[in-house]
Formats: structure tokens, C-alpha cells, sequence
């Protein structure tokens, strides 16, 4: 099967178009399955040695503000640092599993353990790892609208 990409600038920046012959319709189902299970990298910097690592998106557990950086923790308990400020990565990242829970954090909801209520409006998130975060009263509309 040849591929070819254009680039189209009508369409939203998380969307793709697969275009085939009448024919293939037949695998337009593992076509999708292929595409949408396809593993996103997310390029990191190694704080230990300052080298670029790629690493999975499905692994990273929360995503911390400091100052013009962000910290990236990942399940394995290890850190990374990524050049960007939180808000441009909230942007860029259009994955479904993140979500910002405060103004200094984004947290992956595929390892969240469980989350209660508390007081002051606000809701404690208990990660995986053993971590715990406060999602902020402004952010949880957003935050049980991700998780249902």
C-alpha cells in the first residue's frame, strides 16, 4: 500500500484524513485501530547527562510547572525536564488521558488510584505511584468531564 500526506489547513490540528479506494473499505477498521493505537512520544530532556530521550505518553504520570520549565514525572519514579511552559504544553498536547488539574499540574488519568472530595470545593487525586494532587475548584468541570 503506497502512502501519501498533504497537508490541510481547514482541518483541526488533531484530526487526520485517510482517503482510499472503494475497494480497501474493508480495512478502513484496522487501518483506524493502527493509527489511533500508535504510541505517542513525547521528547524529554535528562536532567542527569542533558541529553534529548524520547519517552511514551502512556507512561507519564504528572506533568509539574517550574518556573519556565516543566518537570515530567514518569511511573517509573524517574524525572525529566521539558523546555516548555505549562500552558504551551497543555496546547500541543492534545492527548485525551491529560488533564490539568491546577495551574501547576497536569496528571495523567490513566493512573489515577482514586480521588475523594475535600473541603474547600476541591477534590484530592491519589496517583498510582503514591503520589497525591488538589484539583483546583476552577478545574473540575474539566477534570470529571475526562474522566466520564
Amino acid at each position: 500500500m503506497k502512502v501519501i500526506f498533504e497537508e490541510d489547513m481547514s482541518m483541526e490540528k488533531s484530526m487526520a484524513k485517510v482517503v482510499t479506494h472503494p475497494d480497501e473499505k474493508s480495512h478502513w477498521n484496522s487501518i483506524q485501530e493502527a493509527i489511533c493505537q500508535s504510541e505517542t512520544k513525547l521528547v524529554v530532556i535528562n536532567a542527569k547527562n542533558n541529553r534529548n530521550v524520547q519517552i511514551e505518553l502512556s507512561s507519564v504520570v504528572a506533568i509539574e510547572s517550574e518556573d519556565r520549565l516543566c518537570c515530567v514525572r514518569v511511573i517509573t519514579g524517574e524525572r525529566y525536564l521539558l523546555n516548555k511552559r505549562l500552558k504551551f504544553v497543555e496546547e500541543n498536547m492534545g492527548a485525551s488521558q491529560l488533564v490539568k488539574i491546577n495551574n501547576q499540574t497536569i496528571i495523567n488519568t490513566r493512573h489515577i488510584s482514586e480521588f475523594s472530595s475535600t473541603d474547600h470545593a476541591r477534590i484530592k487525586v491519589d496517583l498510582n505511584d503514591g503520589s497525591s494532587y488538589f484539583v483546583s475548584r476552577f478545574y473540575i468541570k474539566n477534570f470529571r468531564g475526562k474522566l466520564l
